[in-house]
């Protein structure tokens, strides 16, 4: 459950950080990804199951935004939930933004040929392993990180200790 969490707010951060970063890339370069560029893009996302990042990024703003007004607003709860189940119905293409803009990004960032080349590696059996154990690698990473980032600031914290000890004050 902890790693959905995580998944979800790292995709709703990935959502509005592709946006801004897909503007900024269409500022930055006058000429476009080619249509075949952004195809190759579009498998490869594909291929990488890339959707299950922002797929819940719709209710999800919704639902925030309907507890944010909520707040002030609590005689309005029923009209709230019945206008959110309105827009979750009227607003699910919009995720489809987020799946274009990231295609957009990787035709921009990747060459045609590297995209093709990362479509083939994924297909091969080497690259399903690398798809199915990455999430697997990546919270075991952040386990390991959190964990020694923890063991080491309790290490700090006791140098800062000793050191304001051997100045005869105590924290």
């Amino acid at each position: 459950m902890k790693l959905s969490k995580a998944l979800l707010i790292a995709g709703f951060g990935l959502a509005l950080t592709v946006s801004a970063h897909a503007q900024a890339q269409k500022a930055a370069n006058a000429t476009p990804p080619s249509a075949s560029a952004v195809a190759a893009a579009t498998e490869l996302l594909t291929i990488k199951k890339a959707n299950q990042i922002y797929q819940n990024i719709v209710p999800t703003v919704i639902q925030r935004t309907k507890d944010a007004i909520l707040q002030t607003n609590v005689n309005y709860q029923k009209d709230l939930n019945e206008i959110a189940l309105k827009l979750a119905g009227e607003l699910a293409a919009k995720r489809d933004d987020v799946g274009k803009a990231m295609a957009e990004i990787y035709a921009t960032n990747f060459t045609e040929q590297e995209l093709r080349d990362l479509i083939a590696f994924y297909k091969t059996p080497l690259g399903q392993k690398f798809l199915e154990m990455e999430p697997k690698s990546i919270a075991g990473s952040i386990a390991f990180m959190n964990d020694w980032a923890n063991a080491f600031s309790n290490e700090v914290a006791a140098k800062f200790r000793s050191e304001m000890r051997a100045r005869g004050k105590e924290i």
